[in-house]
């Protein structure tokens, strides 16, 4: 049973119409991918910008913990010292 020219050309059209949905499909794919990681990159974004926020703080809790700490250390040395001395 030998193709006929006409069943040929309904194989080709076939195969073209099938790799236009196919390459909607992907490109579609792709757009939701895309949007996936834009998402995740801002969620990213955001934590960081958290953890910017805790570490600075932490750090002007630190610094005024130690400021606090330096002042009692001189009130110390202060009370300890012989005035006019």
């Amino acid at each position: 049973m030998a193709l006929e020219q006409k069943d040929i050309e309904l194989l080709e059209r076939v195969i073209y119409k099938n790799s236009d949905d196919v390459a909607v499909s992907i490109a579609r794919s792709f757009e939701r991918l895309e949007e996936r990681i834009d998402a995740a990159e801002s969620r990213i974004y955001s934590r960081l910008a958290d953890v910017e926020d805790k570490f600075e703080s932490c750090r002007q809790d630190l610094v005024d913990e130690l400021g606090d700490l330096k002042g009692e250390v001189r009130e110390l040395s202060e009370a300890r010292t012989p005035h006019g001395v």
